[in-house]
């Protein structure tokens, strides 16, 4: 049974260093991560594996490798043994990460893709670079279904100097709620599902430097980054001192869904969002008995738009600081956040079972 008063914390997860294509060292991530007040953080450069994890500074820095073939499918795996090289078909390398005892997450999948008046998937029209998942039909273990940086790029308007400057000093402005898209495909895989397809939400932190003026100007710093889309584990108990076992209690929390996905730079505040029954209190990504005090619960100190989600449609709407919503039918629920116009926090599932 868990409690209302959970512990929670705070994590950043896909993360390049320059062991791949980041411009900074394990150390230099490491001290932005503790200036953005985060709890821990999961690094994940391109088909590396090797980077150091443990304690540093009460930051807990875990390993994950992103397996990354050149044009599309790139997979978070993490909890895996050793680097797993990417190849044509992403069925190989996600069967591979669960040989390896690990679990995965598909990356940005709909990067660089919209939908048109008529329901047609179409490239958006700064799609050269993209990387989205190609074939819906290989199902991942989880999806990364808010990405910040791919955020950003789907929505920068280059199509002057002053339209490109403005994404980047405004840069917060174009990064607005994840794609449609990836919420369906989302949705598509838990309602097909027995168990919760958890999500988790990326930063694909780089820390990229411009080299064209006297001093090199980094773009979206790692602090930048980690202030952004942000991971909050709940968990039973606290984080544990030994390293291994506190590895296992945050990589379970996300193979799982106990984790909400909200973008810190929109609000600071996270609301308190549980489901009761008879037997106590729950966090997303449970499996929940249902009874006749099955309710979901949301409370927040300032007002926001949410939208209440069963089996991927949508069930009710609220504009309020605080609800309870009676649950009357078994399923799965989860809430998406809006603050000022803006997407800011979006729940893993609630599973509701007879």
């Amino acid at each position: 049974m868990n409690n209302i008063n959970n512990f929670i914390y705070k994590g950043a997860i896909h993360i390049h260093t320059n062991m791949s294509d980041g411009s900074g060292d394990f150390n230099t991530v490491i001290k932005a991560a503790k200036k953005a007040h985060l709890d821990w953080i999961i690094i994940t450069d391109h088909n590396y594996y090797d980077t150091n994890e443990g304690i540093f500074d009460s930051l807990y820095v875990i390993k994950g490798e992103e397996i990354s073939p050149k044009r599309s499918d790139h997979y978070l795996a993490f909890d895996i043994k050793n680097t797993i090289e990417p190849c044509d078909n992403p069925q190989i390398y996600v069967d591979n990460v669960r040989e390896q005892g690990g679990f995965g997450f598909a990356a940005h999948p709909d990067e660089g893709i919209t939908v048109d008046d008529n329901g047609n998937y179409i490239p958006r029209k700064n799609s050269n670079h993209c990387i989205p998942w190609t074939n819906k039909n290989i199902k991942p273990d989880g999806i990364e279904i808010w990405n910040w940086f791919s955020n950003w790029a789907d929505n920068l308007d280059d199509r002057s100097l002053y339209k490109l400057a403005y994404s980047f000093i405004h840069k917060h402005k174009i990064v607005k709620s994840p794609s449609k898209i990836t919420l369906n495909w989302w949705d598509k895989l838990n309602n097909e599902a027995e168990n919760i397809v958890p999500a988790l939400g990326g930063v694909d932190a780089h820390a990229l430097k411009i080299y064209k003026y006297i001093i090199p100007v980094t773009v979206f710093p790692y602090k930048t980054c980690f202030s952004t889309i942000t991971n909050f584990i709940s968990l039973p108990k606290e984080l544990s001192k030994d390293f291994a076992e506190a590895k296992k209690q945050i990589l379970n929390a996300i193979k799982f869904g106990n984790n909400i996905i909200a973008n810190r730079y929109i609000c600071k505040e996270l609301p308190k969002i549980f489901v009761t029954n008879t037997k106590g209190y729950w966090y997303c990504g449970n499996e929940i008995e249902f009874d006749d005090k099955c309710c979901l619960h949301f409370e927040a100190n300032q007002i926001f738009d949410i939208c209440l989600i069963y089996n991927g449609s949508e069930e009710k709407k609220y504009t309020t600081d605080k609800f309870i919503y009676p649950i009357t039918k078994c399923g799965k629920y989860r809430l998406e956040v809006y603050f000022r116009g803006k997407g800011y926090l979006y729940t893993n599932p609630f599973s509701i079972k007879d």
